[in-house]
């Protein structure tokens, strides 16, 4: 199944769960059943834009981006990000008006049934989502699916303090679990920008896909044959690595691609989704970096 298809089940799911929602908050006058009908609003917008940003993602190399279109999945993570932000600040504020105005809650055991089942249906959703962001290696399908998270961790917390109200008859408390909710739903949000952000710029591989690279380099290894100036980077769903390969000067060109070629497709099994780039230098050549001149 492609990103695509998982993030119009999502698209799908959320039209259903605002529905739901709505009418929780319809039912009950909870403002806390609002805030989480709202994060379900933001989530079908993270959604919609999340697709649109996979499909470009999808799109081969052209003139203009001849090294292709992957990073576009960073927008979404961003993208979702803000929205979340913004979802946290209306629902804040609505939960700090109905916390100096109390009101009644009308018909909570039609409003909590409600919400449990969309919250199951987005628990369901995510989970699913998030071993696809893995296999696909999708920052677009793992913002989506974190931000759904986001959504049953609300709703879980809305449920709890309103059974609370129900029980202790503090209608404040309604109030104040919206108030929390905000708070949790900001963190991920910020949590979202970020990681879309240390994409844009080109952030290095993880610690433990670095620690591949470099065993399956050691296979390689020999007095005469060394590798040094790795850099990884990671670009939506691709990853890259470029080093330098040092060889006996003597050898055949033909000889030397060889080995380069064993070594790029020996990277390239290890490592899932990876571009090896190698250069080829004699054994007694170094190569230069950050020279003073490349700063001006």
């Amino acid at each position: 199944m492609q990103a695509r298809s998982y993030l119009k089940l999502s698209v799908l799911v959320a039209l259903v769960t605002i529905a739901m929602k709505t009418a929780a908050w319809w039912f009950t006058d909870s403002v806390a059943l609002l805030s989480d009908a709202l994060e379900s609003l933001v989530n079908l917008a993270g959604a919609v834009f999340a697709l649109a940003m996979v499909t470009l993602a999808a799109r081969p190399p052209d003139e203009d981006h001849p090294y292709g279109h992957h990073k576009a999945e960073y927008f979404s993570g961003g993208f979702e990000g803000l929205l979340i932000l913004g979802a946290a600040l209306g629902i804040a504020w609505a939960a700090l008006n109905r916390l100096w105005n109390p009101q009644p809650l009308e018909q909570l055991g039609l409003g909590l049934v409600l919400a449990l089942v969309s919250s199951a249906l987005n628990g369901g959703l995510a989970w699913v989502m998030l071993k696809a962001a893995r296999q696909h290696r999708s920052m677009a399908l793992e913002a989506d699916a974190r931000h759904l998270m986001t959504d049953v961790w609300t709703s879980v917390g809305v449920v709890i303090g309103l059974i609370g109200v129900s029980l202790s008859g503090w209608l404040w408390l309604d109030a104040a679990v919206a108030l929390a909710m905000a708070a949790n739903i900001a963190r991920e949000g910020l949590h979202l920008m970020r990681a879309a952000v240390d994409g844009l710029m080109d952030r290095a591989l993880e610690p433990e896909l670095c620690a591949q690279i470099d065993a399956t380099l050691a296979e390689f290894a020999h007095p005469t044959i060394r590798f040094d100036h790795l850099h990884t980077r990671r670009a939506g769903s691709r990853r890259y690595v470029d080093l330098h390969m040092h060889m006996p000067a003597g050898w055949t060109l033909g000889r030397a691609a060889a080995l380069r070629t064993s070594v790029e497709q020996a990277l390239m099994a290890a490592v899932p989704g990876l571009r090896a780039s190698i250069q080829l230098l004699p054994s007694d050549v170094e190569a230069h970096f950050n020279d003073p001149r490349d700063l001006i």
